[in-house]
């Protein structure tokens, strides 16, 4: 029983130092897996042999590692801190179209006082393989030039010797800052695969910033350590001597200041391209990055400072500057007389309004829509007939005022410009400007910068989330959602044999406001023989089109109707006539082709098309196959597809209709989407088959 239990002490011991000895491989495993495998400026023969799931034959380039840092050090001249921004990236030349990624930009942060961020040290290299052997190429100083990119930054720009197809390229640069709120963001995902992401801050606790993450792709390594650091600085005094005695300037004062430091590590691997997709509005909202916005510094013994405004105070700086709200809220007696002629035939409140908003929207145009700020005076604007989309807004709600109309601007940010940050007053996130007018207690946006477009309408890109209404005292949030946006659009077709002439047919549709607006925009610059050029193009040579009709193109206010004539060749002498009922209204082609994605699918505005047709059987034939009809749904109540069709007698009719709910889906839908579309098409590229009676 001893030796039993010996025995099985020992080999329970052996099981035990086993398992420790797995535990501590698996450790050193996951040690290894949280470390970036390879080292800066050392580059193996076999560095060049790079092997990843991300790499394929679209791939160019392919990021290796890029690695940065920020953390503070005493600025021991000044009294203050400053920062310290480091970066490593290492990079794969896979073909030519990768070289683009040779050309590096590094941009340095200028102050309204021309004091600049200073590029303290770069070291780039190029590295190939020849004769087996690693050769490098070192980037020349006299190559890197420095370039005025606008009033705040200075572009230091940079290009690869000796690039080849395969090659390595490497660099490692320093920027030292003063300017504390400009901690550098980070961006973990871009044109070229990466591999390895990672960025470190190190963050005195007398720095309060909010820490802005977004994208779809998961941290590898997310992690906070808290450390105690003492900063050292060094302070010249005047000492006096003695009672009377001049001062003298050659006493040193040192002290330190002590805190902890926020260790911050973020991590991501294998991050792929994030491509862009149909119905995307700007991939700037998906790219996985990290962004710091300095709300507060609080020292030892001090009052803390804010830096972050609050929405009100930010709202009352608007309004009194001199390039927003102080040209719409001085007098402008200078416009009476002209938007007296404006309005003269105008009754009502609503007449002059509208009267103002058109002569706006007619008579000026918009050079760009990328700002909230005016470019010119409201003189200037005016006189010239052209200006900014501030410009020109900005200019309608003076008119507007003139006329004692309420309106006030509401900035916001467009679909392609990206979301614009409901919590904090970012205001460098918003690009657009538009009116808030009330009218016998109604309310109307309006955009006089968009041509045909109607009173009270306003385009689709600015139905981007959260906006805000800008007064003196007051930044209120108001909500554009492309959920709200419903476009209709009803199509009908008739298909007959008249008489002798053969099997001939009209064609009718009318479109929803946005499509509207498309056409009429299209039409003002190109010939209706052009539209119905391209019109015949949809259609295979068997069916022409005759006739054209575009109604309703000068009724703003009235959807736009397109009316033809259809004549089949078919039906002449065929014995089997395969056609498509849906006709050029069938979707041929799944939106949504890529097998997955990582980001959602923004479409401008939810919808509903309905399409109806009645054909007779032409005469001498007979319906040998006709598809089932099917009615299916989109994830619950997102969107419903149904394909009604029927044959009464010598008559068949189809009732198809396609409604989306929804105009966003998150990527977690994406599937549903893409699986829906496809039962679409196949479904709307079905045919009747006709066979001839013999």
């Amino acid at each position: 029983m001893s030796c039993f239990y010996q025995n099985y002490t020992m080999l329970t011991q052996k099981k035990f130092s086993a398992f420790l000895l797995f535990l501590c491989l698996q450790s050193n495993l996951l040690l290894a897996q949280d470390k970036l495998n390879i080292k800066f400026g050392k580059v193996k023969p076999e560095d060049f042999n790079i092997t990843s799931t991300l790499i394929d034959s679209s791939t160019n380039a392919v990021v290796v590692a890029d690695a940065g840092k920020s953390e503070f050090i005493a600025n021991t001249s000044e009294l203050t801190f400053s920062l310290v921004f480091t970066e490593k990236k290492r990079i794969k030349i896979i073909n030519k179209n990768g070289f683009d990624a040779a050309t590096v930009i590094i941009p340095l942060y200028v102050g309204d006082n021309g004091k600049s961020e200073k590029l303290d040290y770069l070291n780039a290299y190029t590295y190939n393989i020849e004769n087996g052997k690693v050769i490098e190429t070192k980037v020349a100083k006299s190559s890197i030039f420095a370039e005025k990119h606008s009033k705040n930054w200075i572009y230091n720009k940079f290009t690869f010797p000796a690039l080849k197809e395969g090659s390595i390229i490497e660099y490692s640069y320093e920027v030292k800052s003063d300017f504390f709120f400009n901690l550098q963001p980070w961006t973990f995902q871009g044109e070229y695969p990466v591999l390895w992401s990672q960025y470190e801050a190190a963050i005195p606790e007398f720095y309060k910033y909010v820490i802005l993450s977004q994208g779809y792709q998961p941290f590898f390594i997310n992690k906070l350590d808290k450390t105690p650091q003492s900063f050292s600085f060094v302070e010249r005094v005047e000492r006096e001597i003695g009672r009377g005695a001049p001062p003298s300037n050659s006493g040193l004062n040192s002290f330190k200041i002590d805190g902890m430091i926020d260790y911050h590590t973020w991590v991501m691997k294998n991050v792929p391209v994030l491509k862009e997709e149909a119905f995307t509005t700007t991939l700037r909202n998906s790219v996985a990055k990290m962004e710091f916005q300095l709300n507060q510094v609080v020292f030892p013994n001090s009052m803390p400072k804010n830096y972050m405004d609050s929405w009100e105070k930010v709202a009352s700086d608007l309004m009194l500057d001199d390039e927003f709200g102080v040209p719409i809220d001085r007098g402008n007696n200078w416009l009476d007389k002209d938007v007296n002629d404006i309005v003269s035939k105008a009754t009502t409140q609503m007449g002059r309004a509208q009267k103002i908003f058109e002569y706006v929207r007619d008579n000026f145009t918009c050079r760009e829509n990328n700002r909230i700020y005016l470019t010119a005076g409201l003189k200037d604007v005016f006189r010239n007939k052209n200006g900014s989309g501030a410009d020109i807004n900005m200019l309608l709600i003076a008119m507007l005022k003139n006329q004692k109309i309420e309106s006030v601007p509401v900035i916001l940010s467009t679909r392609e410009h990206g979301f614009a940050h409901e919590l904090y007053p970012l205001i460098n996130r918003y690009n657009y400007v538009i009116a808030k007018v009330i009218i016998d207690n109604t309310l109307f946006y309006l955009d006089a910068t968009a041509p045909q477009l109607e009173f009270g309408t306003l385009p689709s890109n600015v139905y981007n989330g959260q906006a805000r209404e800008i007064t003196k005292d007051l930044a209120a949030p108001i909500y554009f959602i492309a959920d709200s946006l419903r476009e209709y659009g009803t199509t009908t077709v008739y298909i007959s044999k008249i008489d002798n002439s053969g099997v001939e047919g009209s064609f009718t549709h009318n479109y929803g406001i946005y499509e509207s607006l498309k056409l009429r925009q299209k039409v003002a610059k190109t010939l209706t023989d052009d539209v119905r050029k391209a019109l015949q193009l949809e259609y295979p040579e068997e069916i022409t089109i005759a006739n054209l009709q575009i109604d309703s193109l000068k009724l703003l206010d009235k959807p736009v109707g397109l009316k033809f004539d259809l004549k089949f060749k078919s039906f002449e002498n065929d014995d089997i006539v395969y056609l498509n009922p849906m006709l050029s209204q069938a979707i041929t082609k799944n939106p949504f082709a890529a097998a997955e994605r990582f980001y959602p699918v923004e479409m401008p505005y939810t919808f509903s098309d309905i399409y109806n047709l009645t054909m007779e059987v032409p005469e001498g034939y007979k319906v040998d196959e006709l598809p089932k009809s099917v009615r299916v749904n989109l994830n619950g109540n997102d969107g419903t597809f149904e394909y009604l069709i029927s044959l009464d007698g010598r008559h068949i009719h189809l009732r198809c209709t396609l409604l989306l709910s929804k105009a966003t889906y998150v990527n977690e839908d994406y599937q549903f989407l893409r699986d829906f579309y496809a039962f679409v098409v196949k479904k709307e590229t079905e045919q009747i088959v006709f066979k001839k009676i013999k």
